[in-house]
């Protein structure tokens, strides 16, 4: 009886470790020498041969020396699309490349600690799904590096589905509407056509469509040299550059975004308060950007 009570004391006592660790925004593949379209192409390669989705690229700050890839998979996007509170912001998984002098640094984004965040209770009920794909992107990822060492900061895995960066800041609960369609085929439409002109200097990274449930996710470059990614990367690191692109989800009629002061202190937790007030325009700015692609043009009031 001694031993058993022992034991369950153990087991508790590890469960409360394993939900206390804190966990990382993002997983470090290794360093090439190779150049960094180079590593793109090595990386385009090996997610196709093992059955990834890959769903756009692009410069963030129209930097030759950065680079995202996003990509999904068939599994992860039709399971996080039935959680009904955007839980198909968790289909977009990202590469980032960072070339500094000759070595490009490869990361990509952690599944474990976004799937914990945009999912939040619904977590646990998809976790072996979920462990699957972190696994099996370890093994495509080996071809290309070894070091898969986690970094960015970090947050305790049970504060994830309740995270936010400081007192009176947003939680993912605390979504930014960016307005009000009378269907949603009006807000497709209206998104598409605008990324199309790449209104407010926006470039259309990927777009993932879920024609039956009504859900599409955008991912959208912010290529205003004075309000986007070229002001606010250099002053937050361009070293968690998979933060890219920012996101826009159409769930019927209402296309809403993260709070910028909920996600770029997510995917940049590691931020002092010194460095967050340097960027205090950032999330207004952004806010205003996506705004602006959700707005009818004269055109679109002409033909919807």
């Amino acid at each position: 009886m001694k031993k058993l009570v022992l034991s369950i004391v153990a087991l508790v006592a590890f469960s409360l470790h394993l939900s206390s660790q804190e966990i990382a925004p993002y997983i470090e593949i290794g360093k090439s020498d190779k150049n960094i379209q180079q590593v793109s192409d090595d990386i385009l390669s090996v997610l196709n041969e093992n059955s990834f989705t890959v769903l756009g690229s692009y410069n963030p700050s129209n930097k030759k020396s950065l680079k995202v890839i996003v990509f999904t998979r068939p599994d992860i996007k039709n399971t996080v699309v039935k959680v009904a509170d955007r839980g198909a912001l968790a289909a977009a998984f990202k590469v980032g490349l960072v070339q500094k002098n000759d070595v490009v640094t490869i990361s990509y984004t952690n599944p474990d600690y976004f799937f914990r965040a945009y999912l939040r209770d619904s977590y646990g009920q998809f976790k072996s799904t979920f462990d699957n794909f972190s696994q099996d992107l370890r093994t495509t990822f080996e071809v290309v590096g070894k070091d898969f060492t986690p970094f960015g900061g970090g947050i305790e895995a049970d504060k994830l589905k309740k995270y936010h960066y400081k007192i009176m800041m947003p939680y993912f609960t605390d979504p930014i509407t960016l307005n009000e369609f009378s269907s949603f085929e009006e807000g497709l439409k209206v998104i598409e056509n605008n990324l199309k002109v790449k209104k407010g200097k926006t470039l259309q990274v990927y777009q993932i469509l879920y024609s039956d449930e009504k859900v599409a996710v955008f991912g959208v470059g912010l290529r205003n040299r004075q309000e986007g990614e070229a002001h606010f990367l250099p002053i937050v690191g361009e070293d968690h550059i998979a933060a890219m692109p920012y996101e826009i989800i159409l769930q019927g009629k209402t296309a809403t975004m993260l709070h910028g002061k909920y996600r770029l202190a997510l995917h940049w937790p590691d931020l002092t308060m010194g460095t967050f007030m340097k960027i205090m325009s950032t999330p207004g700015d952004i806010e205003d950007a996506l705004k602006g692609l959700c707005e009818l043009s004269e055109a679109d009031k002409d033909s919807l």
